[in-house]
Protein backbone atom coordinates (compact mmCIF):
# COMPACT_ATOMS: atom_id res chain seq x y z
CA UNK A 1 0.00 0.00 0.00
CA UNK A 2 1.29 3.59 -0.67
CA UNK A 3 2.10 5.67 1.75
CA UNK A 4 -0.42 8.62 -0.05
CA UNK A 5 -3.54 6.11 0.36
CA UNK A 6 -2.29 5.08 4.50
CA UNK A 7 -2.50 8.91 4.58
CA UNK A 8 -5.99 9.49 3.50
CA UNK A 9 -7.20 6.52 5.24
CA UNK A 10 -5.89 7.73 8.33
CA UNK A 11 -7.15 11.20 8.15
CA UNK A 12 -10.86 10.32 7.23
CA UNK A 13 -10.84 7.34 9.30
CA UNK A 14 -13.61 8.55 11.88
CA UNK A 15 -15.68 10.24 9.16
CA UNK A 16 -18.94 7.83 8.57
CA UNK A 17 -20.32 6.63 5.45
CA UNK A 18 -24.00 5.33 5.42
CA UNK A 19 -24.85 2.74 8.46
CA UNK A 20 -26.37 4.18 11.17
CA UNK A 21 -26.59 2.98 14.92
CA UNK A 22 -26.98 -0.80 15.26
CA UNK A 23 -30.12 -2.17 15.93
CA UNK A 24 -31.27 -4.80 18.26
CA UNK A 25 -31.05 -7.89 15.78
CA UNK A 26 -27.82 -6.80 14.76
CA UNK A 27 -25.64 -5.59 17.22
CA UNK A 28 -26.87 -8.22 20.69
CA UNK A 29 -24.01 -9.96 21.08
CA UNK A 30 -23.98 -14.29 21.02
CA UNK A 31 -22.43 -16.35 23.74
CA UNK A 32 -18.64 -16.41 24.30
CA UNK A 33 -18.53 -18.43 21.38
CA UNK A 34 -18.94 -15.06 19.01
CA UNK A 35 -20.25 -11.65 17.62
CA UNK A 36 -21.20 -13.04 14.07
CA UNK A 37 -19.95 -10.49 12.05
CA UNK A 38 -22.89 -9.02 9.63
CA UNK A 39 -20.99 -6.90 7.31
CA UNK A 40 -20.07 -7.74 3.52
CA UNK A 41 -17.38 -5.11 3.60
CA UNK A 42 -15.56 -6.46 6.79
CA UNK A 43 -15.77 -9.83 5.92
CA UNK A 44 -14.43 -8.93 1.93
CA UNK A 45 -11.62 -6.81 3.37
CA UNK A 46 -10.82 -8.63 6.68
CA UNK A 47 -11.65 -12.21 5.61
CA UNK A 48 -8.17 -13.45 3.78
CA UNK A 49 -6.83 -13.40 7.18
CA UNK A 50 -9.67 -13.53 9.46
CA UNK A 51 -11.76 -16.40 8.44
CA UNK A 52 -15.03 -16.13 7.90
CA UNK A 53 -16.81 -19.54 8.83
CA UNK A 54 -20.65 -20.46 7.87
CA UNK A 55 -22.29 -18.89 11.03
CA UNK A 56 -20.07 -15.39 10.27
CA UNK A 57 -18.04 -15.82 12.67
CA UNK A 58 -14.91 -14.39 11.87
CA UNK A 59 -11.46 -15.58 13.95
CA UNK A 60 -10.06 -12.65 16.15
CA UNK A 61 -13.16 -9.98 15.27
CA UNK A 62 -15.74 -12.12 16.38
CA UNK A 63 -14.37 -12.96 19.78
CA UNK A 64 -13.39 -9.07 21.13
CA UNK A 65 -15.16 -5.49 21.96
CA UNK A 66 -13.60 -2.21 21.92
CA UNK A 67 -14.15 1.26 21.79
CA UNK A 68 -13.56 3.35 18.53
CA UNK A 69 -9.91 4.70 19.25
CA UNK A 70 -9.06 0.69 19.89
CA UNK A 71 -10.07 -0.17 16.92
CA UNK A 72 -8.81 2.55 15.00
CA UNK A 73 -5.64 1.23 16.03
CA UNK A 74 -6.38 -2.61 15.17
CA UNK A 75 -6.73 -0.89 11.30
CA UNK A 76 -3.76 1.16 10.94
CA UNK A 77 -2.00 -2.08 12.43
CA UNK A 78 -3.63 -3.71 9.40
CA UNK A 79 -2.55 -1.19 6.74
CA UNK A 80 0.49 -0.42 8.25
CA UNK A 81 1.89 -3.70 9.07
CA UNK A 82 -0.08 -6.05 7.34
CA UNK A 83 -0.54 -4.05 4.01
CA UNK A 84 -4.12 -4.33 3.93
CA UNK A 85 -5.27 -2.32 0.96
CA UNK A 86 -8.24 -0.09 2.19
CA UNK A 87 -9.92 2.84 0.21
CA UNK A 88 -10.72 6.12 2.72
CA UNK A 89 -14.37 5.00 2.55
CA UNK A 90 -14.13 1.38 2.99
CA UNK A 91 -12.09 2.38 6.12
CA UNK A 92 -14.47 4.77 7.45
CA UNK A 93 -17.24 2.52 7.34
CA UNK A 94 -15.49 -0.86 8.89
CA UNK A 95 -14.67 1.28 11.66
CA UNK A 96 -18.25 2.65 12.01
CA UNK A 97 -19.77 -0.94 11.62
CA UNK A 98 -17.11 -2.63 14.50
CA UNK A 99 -17.60 0.50 16.82
CA UNK A 100 -21.04 0.10 16.90
CA UNK A 101 -21.43 -4.00 16.82
CA UNK A 102 -18.67 -4.82 18.52
CA UNK A 103 -18.51 -1.66 20.44
CA UNK A 104 -18.83 -1.29 24.65
CA UNK A 105 -21.64 0.10 26.24
CA UNK A 106 -22.01 3.09 28.26
CA UNK A 107 -21.45 1.58 31.93
CA UNK A 108 -18.66 0.25 30.36
CA UNK A 109 -16.81 2.93 28.68
CA UNK A 110 -17.83 5.28 31.90
CA UNK A 111 -14.72 3.84 34.50
CA UNK A 112 -12.48 4.73 31.46
CA UNK A 113 -13.81 7.59 29.80
CA UNK A 114 -10.69 9.73 30.65
CA UNK A 115 -8.90 7.42 28.23
CA UNK A 116 -10.49 8.45 24.89
CA UNK A 117 -10.74 12.01 26.51
CA UNK A 118 -6.96 12.33 26.67
CA UNK A 119 -6.91 13.62 30.06
CA UNK A 120 -3.71 13.56 32.51
CA UNK A 121 -3.64 9.84 33.22
CA UNK A 122 -3.89 10.03 37.76
CA UNK A 123 -6.21 6.34 37.06
CA UNK A 124 -4.78 3.85 39.53
CA UNK A 125 -6.27 0.17 38.86
CA UNK A 126 -6.19 -1.62 42.00
CA UNK A 127 -8.19 -5.03 41.09
CA UNK A 128 -4.88 -6.71 40.02
CA UNK A 129 -1.26 -5.64 40.91
CA UNK A 130 -0.06 -8.10 37.85
CA UNK A 131 -2.34 -6.55 35.12
CA UNK A 132 -0.85 -2.70 36.52
CA UNK A 133 2.93 -3.93 36.17
CA UNK A 134 2.61 -5.31 32.56
CA UNK A 135 0.26 -2.89 31.18
CA UNK A 136 1.10 0.46 32.32
CA UNK A 137 4.71 0.23 31.02
CA UNK A 138 3.71 1.00 27.56
CA UNK A 139 0.67 2.60 28.09
CA UNK A 140 -1.98 3.36 30.41
CA UNK A 141 -4.60 0.91 31.62
CA UNK A 142 -7.36 2.76 29.90
CA UNK A 143 -6.57 0.99 26.38
CA UNK A 144 -6.95 -2.00 28.22
CA UNK A 145 -10.53 -1.27 30.36
CA UNK A 146 -11.66 -0.33 26.64
CA UNK A 147 -11.53 -3.68 25.22
CA UNK A 148 -13.45 -6.90 25.65
CA UNK A 149 -12.19 -10.18 24.48
CA UNK A 150 -12.88 -14.02 25.29
CA UNK A 151 -9.89 -16.00 27.63
CA UNK A 152 -8.18 -17.29 24.36
CA UNK A 153 -8.17 -13.71 22.51
CA UNK A 154 -6.71 -12.31 25.98
CA UNK A 155 -4.60 -15.09 25.19
CA UNK A 156 -3.48 -14.43 21.68
CA UNK A 157 -3.32 -10.57 22.43
CA UNK A 158 -0.10 -11.49 24.98
CA UNK A 159 1.01 -13.22 21.80
CA UNK A 160 1.05 -10.49 19.51
CA UNK A 161 2.78 -8.31 22.05
CA UNK A 162 5.29 -11.10 22.30
CA UNK A 163 5.63 -11.03 18.58
CA UNK A 164 6.08 -7.39 18.11
CA UNK A 165 7.48 -6.14 20.99
CA UNK A 166 9.82 -8.94 21.85
CA UNK A 167 11.09 -6.31 24.61
CA UNK A 168 7.88 -7.12 26.89
CA UNK A 169 9.40 -10.52 27.90
CA UNK A 170 12.56 -8.98 29.65
CA UNK A 171 10.22 -5.72 31.10
CA UNK A 172 7.81 -5.26 31.96
CA UNK A 173 6.86 -9.59 32.11
CA UNK A 174 9.14 -10.66 34.17
CA UNK A 175 10.97 -8.22 35.70
CA UNK A 176 14.35 -8.08 34.26
CA UNK A 177 14.35 -11.93 34.36
CA UNK A 178 13.63 -12.92 30.37
CA UNK A 179 10.86 -14.97 28.91
CA UNK A 180 13.37 -18.07 28.13
CA UNK A 181 15.69 -17.93 31.37
CA UNK A 182 15.37 -20.13 34.06
CA UNK A 183 13.20 -18.22 37.00
CA UNK A 184 14.15 -18.26 40.18
CA UNK A 185 10.82 -20.06 42.22
CA UNK A 186 9.26 -17.81 44.65
CA UNK A 187 11.00 -19.25 48.34
CA UNK A 188 7.85 -18.09 50.13
CA UNK A 189 5.21 -21.45 50.47
CA UNK A 190 2.30 -21.70 49.00
CA UNK A 191 3.20 -18.25 47.04
CA UNK A 192 1.35 -18.33 43.12
CA UNK A 193 4.44 -19.17 40.87
CA UNK A 194 2.27 -18.66 37.67
CA UNK A 195 3.85 -17.05 34.88
CA UNK A 196 2.67 -13.53 35.23
CA UNK A 197 0.99 -12.54 31.71
CA UNK A 198 -0.82 -15.99 32.53
CA UNK A 199 -1.86 -14.28 35.88
CA UNK A 200 -2.79 -10.92 33.85
CA UNK A 201 -4.85 -13.58 31.59
CA UNK A 202 -6.71 -14.95 34.10
CA UNK A 203 -7.81 -11.51 35.62
CA UNK A 204 -8.79 -9.95 31.97
CA UNK A 205 -10.76 -12.87 30.80
CA UNK A 206 -13.12 -12.44 34.34
CA UNK A 207 -12.95 -8.88 34.65
CA UNK A 208 -13.13 -7.95 31.17
CA UNK A 209 -15.25 -10.93 29.09
CA UNK A 210 -16.66 -10.52 25.69
CA UNK A 211 -20.06 -10.64 27.26
CA UNK A 212 -21.73 -9.29 29.71
CA UNK A 213 -24.83 -7.70 31.48
CA UNK A 214 -24.17 -3.84 30.36
CA UNK A 215 -23.38 -4.82 26.38
CA UNK A 216 -26.46 -7.17 25.81
CA UNK A 217 -28.89 -4.80 27.68
CA UNK A 218 -27.03 -1.78 25.10
CA UNK A 219 -27.27 -3.69 22.00
CA UNK A 220 -30.62 -4.21 22.28
CA UNK A 221 -31.43 -1.25 23.66
CA UNK A 222 -29.16 1.13 21.28
CA UNK A 223 -30.56 4.04 19.25
CA UNK A 224 -29.23 7.48 18.09
CA UNK A 225 -30.96 10.01 20.10
CA UNK A 226 -32.34 13.06 18.07
CA UNK A 227 -29.31 15.30 18.08
CA UNK A 228 -30.04 18.18 15.14
CA UNK A 229 -30.76 21.45 17.13
CA UNK A 230 -29.37 23.70 19.52
CA UNK A 231 -27.06 23.07 21.95
CA UNK A 232 -26.04 25.27 25.26
CA UNK A 233 -22.29 24.83 26.77
CA UNK A 234 -20.87 25.24 29.62
CA UNK A 235 -17.55 24.60 29.83
CA UNK A 236 -14.45 25.26 31.97
CA UNK A 237 -10.67 25.79 30.94
CA UNK A 238 -8.19 25.34 32.99
CA UNK A 239 -6.13 28.86 33.56
CA UNK A 240 -9.14 30.78 31.74
CA UNK A 241 -12.08 29.60 33.70
CA UNK A 242 -15.56 29.39 33.07
CA UNK A 243 -16.22 29.06 28.96
CA UNK A 244 -19.85 29.27 27.67
CA UNK A 245 -21.72 29.13 24.39
CA UNK A 246 -24.18 27.56 21.80
CA UNK A 247 -23.42 24.40 19.49
CA UNK A 248 -25.20 23.77 16.67
CA UNK A 249 -25.84 20.46 15.09
CA UNK A 250 -27.41 19.49 11.80
CA UNK A 251 -27.59 15.87 9.94
CA UNK A 252 -25.69 15.03 7.65
CA UNK A 253 -28.47 13.84 5.18
CA UNK A 254 -26.23 11.29 3.87
CA UNK A 255 -25.36 9.05 7.13
CA UNK A 256 -27.52 9.16 10.13
CA UNK A 257 -24.86 9.51 12.46
CA UNK A 258 -22.68 12.23 10.80
CA UNK A 259 -23.07 15.68 11.58
CA UNK A 260 -21.69 18.94 10.68
CA UNK A 261 -21.47 21.46 13.36
CA UNK A 262 -21.06 25.15 14.77
CA UNK A 263 -19.67 26.09 17.41
CA UNK A 264 -19.70 30.12 18.99
CA UNK A 265 -17.74 30.41 22.69
CA UNK A 266 -16.53 33.12 24.43
CA UNK A 267 -13.95 32.34 26.13
CA UNK A 268 -11.61 35.05 28.23
CA UNK A 269 -13.94 37.88 26.46
CA UNK A 270 -12.81 36.75 23.17
CA UNK A 271 -15.68 35.31 20.65
CA UNK A 272 -14.35 31.92 19.54
CA UNK A 273 -16.52 30.63 16.22
CA UNK A 274 -15.83 26.69 14.62
CA UNK A 275 -16.71 24.85 11.86
CA UNK A 276 -16.74 21.21 12.08
CA UNK A 277 -17.86 17.47 11.33
CA UNK A 278 -18.85 14.66 13.69
CA UNK A 279 -19.70 10.89 13.96
CA UNK A 280 -21.39 9.18 16.59
CA UNK A 281 -20.26 5.64 17.30
CA UNK A 282 -22.49 2.70 19.31
CA UNK A 283 -25.73 4.88 19.61
CA UNK A 284 -23.71 7.55 22.54
CA UNK A 285 -20.20 7.95 21.56
CA UNK A 286 -19.48 11.63 19.99
CA UNK A 287 -16.59 11.77 18.33
CA UNK A 288 -15.61 15.04 16.24
CA UNK A 289 -13.41 18.06 15.11
CA UNK A 290 -13.30 21.74 14.59
CA UNK A 291 -11.58 24.63 13.50
CA UNK A 292 -12.15 28.37 13.20
CA UNK A 293 -11.20 29.65 9.68
CA UNK A 294 -7.81 30.68 9.02
CA UNK A 295 -6.79 28.15 12.22
CA UNK A 296 -3.92 26.13 11.36
CA UNK A 297 -4.78 23.77 14.30
CA UNK A 298 -8.17 21.96 15.07
CA UNK A 299 -9.65 20.58 18.27
CA UNK A 300 -11.33 17.35 18.65
CA UNK A 301 -14.63 16.52 20.59
CA UNK A 302 -14.88 13.76 22.83
CA UNK A 303 -18.29 13.17 24.35
CA UNK A 304 -20.54 10.70 26.07
CA UNK A 305 -24.58 11.28 25.12
CA UNK A 306 -26.63 10.22 28.49
CA UNK A 307 -30.00 8.36 28.00
CA UNK A 308 -32.63 10.35 26.14
CA UNK A 309 -30.35 12.78 24.41
CA UNK A 310 -30.69 15.82 25.89
CA UNK A 311 -27.25 16.05 27.56
CA UNK A 312 -23.78 15.00 26.96
CA UNK A 313 -20.69 15.78 28.20
CA UNK A 314 -16.68 15.40 27.62
CA UNK A 315 -13.56 17.32 26.86
CA UNK A 316 -12.72 19.55 23.53
CA UNK A 317 -8.95 19.42 23.68
CA UNK A 318 -5.96 20.27 20.95
CA UNK A 319 -1.90 20.49 20.97
CA UNK A 320 0.59 18.20 19.52
CA UNK A 321 0.20 16.18 23.11
CA UNK A 322 -3.81 17.20 23.52
CA UNK A 323 -3.07 18.78 26.73
CA UNK A 324 -4.53 21.93 25.78
CA UNK A 325 -8.38 21.86 26.63
CA UNK A 326 -11.96 22.78 27.69
CA UNK A 327 -13.89 20.36 29.68
CA UNK A 328 -17.20 20.50 28.64
CA UNK A 329 -20.98 19.58 29.68
CA UNK A 330 -23.84 20.73 26.36
CA UNK A 331 -27.42 20.69 27.33
CA UNK A 332 -29.89 20.62 24.26
CA UNK A 333 -32.55 23.40 23.76
CA UNK A 334 -36.02 22.77 24.08
CA UNK A 335 -39.27 25.10 24.75
CA UNK A 336 -38.23 25.71 28.45
CA UNK A 337 -35.58 28.31 29.66
CA UNK A 338 -32.83 26.41 30.70
CA UNK A 339 -29.65 27.70 33.19
CA UNK A 340 -26.42 26.54 33.27
CA UNK A 341 -23.64 28.56 34.77
CA UNK A 342 -22.56 31.87 36.11
CA UNK A 343 -19.68 34.20 35.15
CA UNK A 344 -18.01 33.51 38.59
CA UNK A 345 -17.57 30.44 41.04
CA UNK A 346 -17.87 32.59 44.28
CA UNK A 347 -19.03 35.23 45.96
CA UNK A 348 -17.47 36.88 48.92
CA UNK A 349 -20.24 37.86 51.94
CA UNK A 350 -20.49 41.68 52.33
CA UNK A 351 -19.90 42.43 49.04
CA UNK A 352 -21.39 43.98 45.30
CA UNK A 353 -21.00 42.76 42.25
CA UNK A 354 -22.55 42.39 38.69
CA UNK A 355 -22.99 38.54 37.78
CA UNK A 356 -23.96 36.87 34.18
CA UNK A 357 -25.87 34.06 34.19
CA UNK A 358 -26.08 31.83 31.28
CA UNK A 359 -28.74 29.43 29.54
CA UNK A 360 -31.39 29.42 27.05
CA UNK A 361 -34.94 31.03 26.31
CA UNK A 362 -34.46 33.37 29.48
CA UNK A 363 -37.74 35.48 29.55
CA UNK A 364 -37.59 38.51 27.46
CA UNK A 365 -38.53 40.44 30.70
CA UNK A 366 -38.43 39.94 34.40
CA UNK A 367 -37.77 41.46 37.60
CA UNK A 368 -35.15 40.99 40.01
CA UNK A 369 -37.79 39.03 42.13
CA UNK A 370 -37.23 36.20 40.06
CA UNK A 371 -33.75 35.44 39.66
CA UNK A 372 -32.25 34.24 43.29
CA UNK A 373 -29.21 33.35 44.48
CA UNK A 374 -30.52 31.82 47.73
CA UNK A 375 -30.76 33.16 51.32
CA UNK A 376 -28.67 36.32 52.26
CA UNK A 377 -28.07 37.47 48.50
CA UNK A 378 -30.11 39.67 47.21
CA UNK A 379 -30.64 41.07 43.84
CA UNK A 380 -30.94 44.59 43.22
CA UNK A 381 -31.03 44.76 39.43
CA UNK A 382 -31.53 43.06 36.12
CA UNK A 383 -28.71 44.90 34.39
CA UNK A 384 -29.18 43.39 30.63
CA UNK A 385 -30.65 40.71 29.30
CA UNK A 386 -31.37 38.51 26.25
CA UNK A 387 -32.61 34.95 25.71
CA UNK A 388 -28.96 33.15 26.57
CA UNK A 389 -27.65 35.44 29.06
CA UNK A 390 -28.62 38.26 31.92
CA UNK A 391 -26.19 40.45 34.05
CA UNK A 392 -27.69 41.03 37.66
CA UNK A 393 -26.38 43.56 40.14
CA UNK A 394 -26.13 41.21 43.85
CA UNK A 395 -25.16 41.93 46.76
CA UNK A 396 -23.94 39.55 49.47
CA UNK A 397 -25.32 40.36 53.38
CA UNK A 398 -22.11 40.23 55.79
CA UNK A 399 -23.25 37.31 57.39
CA UNK A 400 -24.40 35.89 54.26
CA UNK A 401 -23.79 31.73 55.61
CA UNK A 402 -21.21 30.04 53.85
CA UNK A 403 -21.20 27.41 51.37
CA UNK A 404 -22.84 25.87 47.73
CA UNK A 405 -25.37 28.09 45.85
CA UNK A 406 -28.26 27.30 43.86
CA UNK A 407 -29.05 29.98 40.93
CA UNK A 408 -32.93 30.10 39.53
CA UNK A 409 -34.66 32.14 37.15
CA UNK A 410 -38.06 32.27 36.54
CA UNK A 411 -38.27 28.32 37.46
CA UNK A 412 -35.03 27.20 35.64
CA UNK A 413 -32.25 26.37 38.39
CA UNK A 414 -28.70 25.71 38.41
CA UNK A 415 -27.98 23.52 41.45
CA UNK A 416 -24.53 24.93 43.20
CA UNK A 417 -23.83 27.24 40.64
CA UNK A 418 -21.24 29.06 42.76
CA UNK A 419 -20.10 29.09 46.31
CA UNK A 420 -20.58 32.05 49.22
CA UNK A 421 -17.56 32.74 51.26
CA UNK A 422 -16.18 35.10 54.26
CA UNK A 423 -12.27 34.71 53.42
CA UNK A 424 -10.08 32.72 50.96
CA UNK A 425 -7.85 30.67 53.62
CA UNK A 426 -5.65 29.51 51.09
CA UNK A 427 -4.70 28.23 47.57
CA UNK A 428 -4.12 25.48 45.56
CA UNK A 429 -1.77 24.96 42.35
CA UNK A 430 -3.96 22.78 39.72
CA UNK A 431 -2.97 20.00 38.68
CA UNK A 432 -0.63 19.45 41.55
CA UNK A 433 1.42 17.49 39.72
CA UNK A 434 2.04 17.94 36.00
CA UNK A 435 4.22 17.34 32.81
CA UNK A 436 5.93 18.95 29.72
CA UNK A 437 7.93 17.77 27.10
CA UNK A 438 11.12 19.39 25.69
CA UNK A 439 10.79 20.03 21.68
CA UNK A 440 10.52 22.48 19.04
CA UNK A 441 13.99 21.29 16.68
CA UNK A 442 13.07 18.23 15.92
CA UNK A 443 9.59 16.92 18.17
CA UNK A 444 6.74 19.45 19.43
CA UNK A 445 6.79 20.77 22.82
CA UNK A 446 4.03 19.87 25.14
CA UNK A 447 3.07 22.40 27.41
CA UNK A 448 1.32 22.42 30.46
CA UNK A 449 -1.07 25.00 31.64
CA UNK A 450 -1.48 25.32 35.67
CA UNK A 451 -3.72 27.34 37.52
CA UNK A 452 -4.52 29.34 41.28
CA UNK A 453 -8.12 28.52 42.65
CA UNK A 454 -8.98 29.78 46.23
CA UNK A 455 -10.32 27.57 48.97
CA UNK A 456 -12.38 28.56 52.02
CA UNK A 457 -11.81 25.89 55.31
CA UNK A 458 -15.49 23.81 55.37
CA UNK A 459 -17.13 23.30 58.65
CA UNK A 460 -14.19 21.21 60.86
CA UNK A 461 -11.87 24.98 59.83
CA UNK A 462 -9.26 22.38 58.83
CA UNK A 463 -7.47 23.35 55.48
CA UNK A 464 -6.93 19.77 53.23
CA UNK A 465 -9.87 18.10 54.08
CA UNK A 466 -13.05 17.15 52.52
CA UNK A 467 -15.77 19.74 53.28
CA UNK A 468 -12.99 22.55 51.94
CA UNK A 469 -15.11 24.55 49.91
CA UNK A 470 -13.54 25.76 46.64
CA UNK A 471 -13.88 29.05 44.95
CA UNK A 472 -12.73 29.35 41.60
CA UNK A 473 -9.37 30.42 39.77
CA UNK A 474 -7.66 34.12 41.46
CA UNK A 475 -5.37 35.94 39.86
CA UNK A 476 -1.88 35.03 40.83
CA UNK A 477 1.73 35.60 40.17
CA UNK A 478 4.14 33.01 38.59
CA UNK A 479 7.75 31.86 38.97
CA UNK A 480 9.61 28.31 38.81
CA UNK A 481 11.85 27.25 41.80
CA UNK A 482 14.17 24.38 41.74
CA UNK A 483 13.33 20.61 42.66
CA UNK A 484 16.53 20.03 43.89
CA UNK A 485 17.28 16.25 43.23
CA UNK A 486 21.21 16.57 42.95
CA UNK A 487 23.89 18.51 44.19
CA UNK A 488 24.04 21.29 41.20
CA UNK A 489 21.05 20.92 39.98
CA UNK A 490 20.50 23.36 36.75
CA UNK A 491 17.11 22.35 35.64
CA UNK A 492 15.96 26.15 36.52
CA UNK A 493 18.45 27.56 34.01
CA UNK A 494 17.74 25.32 31.44
CA UNK A 495 14.41 23.60 31.73
CA UNK A 496 11.88 26.04 30.55
CA UNK A 497 9.86 29.27 31.72
CA UNK A 498 6.38 30.27 32.71
CA UNK A 499 4.70 33.06 31.61
CA UNK A 500 1.87 35.08 33.42
CA UNK A 501 -0.83 33.33 32.85
CA UNK A 502 0.87 29.79 34.56
CA UNK A 503 1.37 28.75 30.82
CA UNK A 504 4.65 26.13 31.39
CA UNK A 505 6.60 26.47 27.71
CA UNK A 506 9.52 23.85 28.19
CA UNK A 507 12.98 24.25 26.44
CA UNK A 508 13.55 22.84 22.76
CA UNK A 509 14.25 19.30 22.69
CA UNK A 510 18.95 18.70 22.93
CA UNK A 511 21.53 17.78 23.22
CA UNK A 512 22.38 21.08 24.66
CA UNK A 513 26.39 21.40 24.64
CA UNK A 514 26.08 24.80 27.02
CA UNK A 515 24.84 21.81 29.89
CA UNK A 516 26.97 19.33 31.88
CA UNK A 517 26.96 16.34 30.31
CA UNK A 518 25.93 17.58 26.93
CA UNK A 519 22.49 16.40 28.22
CA UNK A 520 18.74 17.33 26.94
CA UNK A 521 17.08 20.35 28.48
CA UNK A 522 15.06 17.74 30.98
CA UNK A 523 14.49 18.32 34.56
CA UNK A 524 11.82 18.94 36.94
CA UNK A 525 10.73 22.03 38.96
CA UNK A 526 8.12 23.46 41.58
CA UNK A 527 5.64 25.84 39.90
CA UNK A 528 4.99 28.24 42.48
CA UNK A 529 1.88 30.69 42.69
CA UNK A 530 1.42 34.04 44.78
CA UNK A 531 -2.46 35.09 45.75
CA UNK A 532 -2.77 38.52 48.26
CA UNK A 533 -6.44 38.35 48.57
CA UNK A 534 -8.09 41.94 48.96
CA UNK A 535 -7.82 43.61 52.35
CA UNK A 536 -4.52 40.32 53.17
CA UNK A 537 -1.46 42.01 54.45
CA UNK A 538 0.92 39.19 53.35
CA UNK A 539 0.42 36.81 50.19
CA UNK A 540 -1.04 33.10 50.03
CA UNK A 541 1.36 30.83 48.29
CA UNK A 542 1.16 27.49 47.13
CA UNK A 543 3.20 25.57 44.63
CA UNK A 544 3.15 22.35 42.29
CA UNK A 545 5.25 19.76 41.24
CA UNK A 546 6.45 19.84 37.28
CA UNK A 547 8.71 17.00 35.24
CA UNK A 548 9.81 17.90 31.61
CA UNK A 549 10.65 14.94 29.83
CA UNK A 550 12.00 13.78 26.62
CA UNK A 551 9.44 14.06 23.38
CA UNK A 552 7.55 11.34 22.26
CA UNK A 553 10.14 9.72 20.43
CA UNK A 554 8.41 6.98 18.36
CA UNK A 555 4.57 6.55 17.43
CA UNK A 556 4.48 3.33 16.15
CA UNK A 557 0.84 3.77 14.10
CA UNK A 558 1.02 7.83 13.31
CA UNK A 559 -0.96 10.80 14.91
CA UNK A 560 -4.64 9.29 15.81
CA UNK A 561 -7.48 10.48 14.10
CA UNK A 562 -11.04 11.93 14.43
CA UNK A 563 -14.13 12.87 12.39
CA UNK A 564 -12.82 14.85 9.23
CA UNK A 565 -9.05 14.65 8.94
CA UNK A 566 -6.12 13.44 10.40
CA UNK A 567 -5.37 14.82 14.27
Amino acid sequence: MSHWLLSSMLAAALVPVGAGAATAGQAAAAADTGIPVESDLVRQKCGSCHTPGPDRMMTRISYRRASPENWELTIKRMVGIHNVALAPADARAILKYLSDHHGLAPDEVKPARWEAERRQDDFTYTADATTTQICTVCHSLGRVLTERRTKPEWDLLIAMHRGYYPGVDNQPMYQGQGFRRTRKADPAPGADNRDPAVKAVAHLSTAFPLVTPEWRAWSAAMQLPAMAGTWIVAGYERGTGPVFGEFTVTADAGAPDAFTTRTDLTIAGKKVTRAGRATVYTGFQWRGRAAADGDKGTWREVMMIERGGREMSGRWFTGAHDEIGIDVTLTKVGADPIVVGTSVLSLKAGTTQTVSIYGANLPASLTPAVVTFGSGIQVTRVAALSPGRLDADVTVAADARVGPRDVMVAGAARPQALVVYAKVDGIRVLPQSGMARVGGVVFPKQLAQFEAVGFTNGPDGKPGTADDLMLGPVDATWSVEEYTATFGDDDLQFAGAIDASGMFTPAVDGPNPERSGNRNNVGDLWVVAQHTPPGATAPLKARSYLLISVPVYMRWYGPMVDAGGEK
